[in-house]
């Protein structure tokens, strides 16, 4: 701006105020301004600075631009840190008690399905298959023998009393028969009873050889498994002259029947119901002794424990020479090719989301991303699977978000390495707009 000038104008004899009568020395002093020059015109800001315009424009889009990206992408998935990996786990227990004799498999050692993992001593249980073989051939034997009675008890009856005298002498014969089957049995007895005594002295003359390791454990054992062999025929022998005896014990009954026949002839009927009964009893009896046979065989074979999956063993409390019982967990199967994660997320959570969404599995110990999709929803939330739920009808009411555990399945081909382990840490993101 142009500083103002001031001028001096001349003084005139003007009386002051309109009043003539006032000299001019009475007249104040009257000073003017000479006119202002024209102030020159101010530019804005904005023309004086059109790039920072345009500058500041690109800015603000670009920053609206990119909040509009970000509010998308927060808003395209559901993420939870609440979550891990889940799989199967296999206990490994036998179903027979027994003294482990062989553990072929270690902690964090991988196995095979059908591989061997505990052996247990299946002696015993060898013994007892015997005797049940010889118990089923023996209930055998007299449901042979009982059913063969059936059509001899009714062509005896049939012929009461024409044949009377051919039935008694026949039930003779029979008596006759059966003791020398008896006499047999016995005899076979001896020989049996003789082979096992050999055979428990030749146990004891390897014993001593054994413990100074003169012989093979193998020898040993052979003589072991041959003496409870020869054992178990003589109870075989024994049971086969207990049912000749009891032969002998119904062929003199079938004489005294022969001669009661002679007498009368009206029993005749019922004679044969009861013998028909007495045959379906043996036959009865032989099938329960079948049955213990098998459940012999699937005892000695539940002596050896075998991996029932592909995995990896956890948990391992078994030792050579330890005394298990039957259920008693000895070691557990973790398989590594059916792992899942289970992602905890809250109720507020789950308002989009659905099953076969893509999820990625951020997995914490790796530091790796898997992709993965949500396979099913629970029942219920956590709470109320707890141990004790909460029951809001005490009136001790809290509103709490819920959580519920999601269940979200690996999609196929990306742990070939088997890396993932049930428990590792993982983050999920479900793309709830995919």
């Amino acid at each position: 701006m142009a500083r103002q000038i001031e001028t001096e104008p001349a003084r005139t004899e003007t009386p002051a105020y309109g009043n003539p009568d006032v000299s001019a020395s009475h007249q104040p002093e009257v000073r003017h301004r000479s006119p202002e020059p024209p102030r020159p015109t101010r530019r804005s800001f904005v023309r004086e600075h059109p790039v920072a315009l345009v500058a500041g424009a690109i800015v603000v889009v670009a920053l609206a631009i990119g909040g509009v990206w970000v509010w998308n992408y927060l808003s395209s998935y559901e993420s939870t840190d609440d979550a891990q990996i889940d799989g199967h786990i296999y206990p490994i227990s036998p179903r027979v008690s027994g003294r482990v004799i062989a553990v072929n498999a270690d902690s964090n050692q991988a196995v095979k399905v059908g591989q061997v993992l505990i052996q247990l001593d299946p002696t015993d249980y060898k013994v007892a298959l015997e005797k049940a073989k010889a118990d089923l051939a023996e209930a055998q034997a007299d449901a042979r023998v009982e059913l063969t009675q059936v059509p001899v008890t009714t062509t005896t009856t049939s012929s009461q009393t024409a044949t009377a005298g051919a039935g008694v002498v026949e039930a003779q014969a029979a008596v006759a028969t059966a003791e020398r089957q008896y006499v047999a049995a016995q005899a076979r007895i001896r020989e049996a009873e003789a082979n096992y005594d050999k055979a428990q002295k030749d146990v004891e003359r390897f014993r001593p050889l054994v413990a100074k390791e003169e012989i093979s454990r193998q020898q040993f054992d052979q003589a072991v498994a041959t003496a409870a062999a020869m054992g178990a025929m003589v109870d075989t022998a024994r049971a086969s002259a207990e049912a000749a005896q009891r032969q002998v014990a119904q062929a003199r009954a079938h004489v005294l029947q022969a001669e009661a026949q002679e007498a009368g002839t009206r029993s005749a009927p019922q004679e044969i119901a009861s013998q028909r009964a007495r045959a379906n009893s043996s036959q009865a009896k032989a099938q329960a002794e079948l049955t213990k046979v098998q459940q012999a065989e699937l005892n000695q074979q539940y002596t050896t424990i075998t991996a029932p999956v592909d995995g990896v063993i956890g948990r391992r409390s078994v030792e050579v020479g330890q005394q298990v019982q039957e259920g008693q967990e000895l070691m557990a199967v973790v398989p590594l090719n059916d792992l899942w994660v289970t992602a905890n997320y809250k109720e507020t959570q789950l308002k989009r989301m659905r099953i076969g969404q893509p999820v990625t599995v951020r997995v914490d110990a790796l530091d790796r991303d898997y992709k993965a999709h949500v396979e099913s929803f629970p029942g219920a939330t956590g709470a109320r699977f707890s141990l004790l739920p909460p029951e809001n009808a005490t009136g001790n009411y809290v509103k709490v978000v819920q959580r519920l555990p999601v269940r979200i399945f690996f999609d196929s081909g990306q742990d070939t390495a088997h890396m993932l382990r049930p428990g590792m840490s993982v983050e999920t993101k479900v793309w709830i707009n995919k």
